[in-house]
């Protein structure tokens, strides 16, 4: 009788001790968004140029995407990434309306956070918030921490910077960075992405016992191009172009040793086996670096604020121990309105209700399925906006391309081709772009088709006076 009882005490004990090990083993989640590093500077995406090994083994070890799109600006790009939802619906059609993810004085979206916490997560960003700001701060969107700074390229304080830059300008506010809604002084020789790193580090350790969703919002590679602590001394008589250069990629190097010394931590922290690894660009190569992130000696066609392939294509590695197939090249279209979808399920929570969610989960696909549940990619800026599927791209005007040489060539279609897959390819893309309907959504009425800008003479005009003082 005893040992009866006993036995059934055990079995509950047992029962009652899975339940609780399931009930916190969610993986945790880290989503590394890198700034203006577009497709063409990763060693793993073949990259001419830049060595890449920490984020190449990210790949090695994960599956790597190799037709992923986005906006090809930040602040579209990041209301895109975190509301699952495509720029028309939330009316983030370019940098200044994103203040339109609150409406009527309302925050009208959800964003991953406020989704995952659902499943118990514990959230914090880190990094750039740039041009959300004005529809508020992280912790009003879910944010249990964060750590950001204003304006973009943030890396040293003004007095550095001056002394650091050809014309002795500063851009953007670098001496000072919010921690929890205090503000924070950038003191002298701190590096901001340093700071970032170890504000990141001291998060992990404090919430180990998980789950967790970090969202890693890094400051590289977006300029002002500065020289990171790694910096050699410019050597005598080395022109602004060469240390430009130079300095460029000391950059696309610390970034990657920034990701490397993340994964380091995952490791000593035993983190690493039940943590899903997402890292990706923000948006395609800056105008001025374009012409040397290049693949096979070719340059991609577009660059960042471009609706050309180089514009919205970005870098997109997912990396998951056990889950994800070692070495995996993923050659499917997708978009980054698929995170918030892909981190519910890895969380096990309902999407939100009440709206269009625009993305699909990408879960099967990390795990190796070749299976899509989408034929075609949307990429949206200003009032431009396509639709892509593996070999074609349709546009808002109706134009159609011949994608198979992309990402370095797009080649326009006449209207009245007789080429057979041409005609299907246009049918099933206008069918797709009826039924979407970006045009009966938001519209950028300011703006000057730039997407950057619904007031650029304006601020022209003010920097100008500013200058003049």
């Amino acid at each position: 009788m005893r040992l009866r009882l006993a036995t059934a005490l055990l079995t509950v004990f047992a029962a009652s001790l899975s339940t609780l090990i399931g009930a916190t083993a969610k993986p945790n989640i880290i989503y590394i968004l890198a700034d203006d590093l577009g497709f063409g500077e990763l060693g793993c995406n073949g990259s001419d140029r830049f060595k890449t090994p920490n984020v190449d083994a990210l790949a090695q070890g994960g599956v790597r995407f190799t037709r992923f799109y986005t906006a090809p600006l930040c602040g579209p790009s990041r209301s895109l990434i975190l509301t699952g939802r495509y720029a028309f619906r939330t009316g983030a059609v370019s940098q200044d309306t994103c203040r339109n993810l609150v409406r009527s004085g309302e925050k009208a979206e959800q964003m991953i956070p406020t989704v995952l916490k659902q499943a118990g997560y514990a959230t914090a960003m880190i990094g750039k918030w740039g041009q959300l700001s004005p529809s508020g701060n992280p912790a009003e969107w879910g944010f249990e921490h964060d750590f950001h700074f204003k304006a973009s390229g943030m890396y040293w304080n003004s007095k550095a910077v001056k002394k650091m830059t050809e014309d002795g300008k500063v851009r953007g506010d670098p001496d000072t960075y919010v921690v929890d809604g205090k503000v924070v002084p950038v003191r002298d020789g701190e590096y901001i992405p340093d700071l970032m790193h170890r504000d990141a580090i001291t998060w992990l350790q404090s919430h180990k016992d998980g789950p967790f969703f970090l969202y890693y919002s890094m400051s590289h590679v977006h300029g002002e191009i500065l020289p990171t602590p790694d910096s050699a001394p410019s050597p005598a008589g080395e022109n602004a172009a060469a240390r430009l250069a130079r300095h460029y990629d000391d950059n696309v190097i610390y970034m990657d040793k920034l990701v490397g010394k993340l994964t380091a931590e995952l490791d000593r922290l035993k983190l690493r086996d039940n943590t899903l690894i997402v890292f990706m660009g923000d948006n395609g190569t800056a105008k001025a670096h374009a012409p040397v992130a290049t693949i096979g000696g070719k340059r991609l066609d577009g660059e960042k604020g471009s609706m050309k392939e180089g514009g919205g294509l970005v870098p997109f590695i997912a990396n998951w121990p056990g889950v994800t197939p070692a070495g995996k090249v993923n050659t499917n279209v997708a978009d980054a309105s698929d995170l918030l979808a892909t981190f519910a399920e890895v969380a096990g929570v309902p999407l939100p209700t009440g709206r269009v969610i625009d993305g699909r989960s990408l879960v099967s696909q990390f795990k190796g399925d070749l299976k899509s549940p989408r034929s075609w990619a949307y990429c949206q800026l200003s009032n431009n906006y396509y639709l892509r599927e593996a070999g074609w791209k349709l546009d808002q005007s109706g134009a159609l391309y011949d994608m198979k040489d992309a990402p370095f060539k797009e080649v326009a279609v006449a209207a009245d081709t007789k080429d057979e897959a041409a005609i299907a390819a246009r049918q099933r893309l206008s069918a797709a772009m009826a039924g979407l309907n970006p045009a009966g959504g938001f519209k950028d009425e300011a703006g000057d088709g730039s997407g950057r800008s619904g007031n650029k003479e304006e601020k022209k005009k003010k920097k100008k006076a500013s200058d003049a003082k």
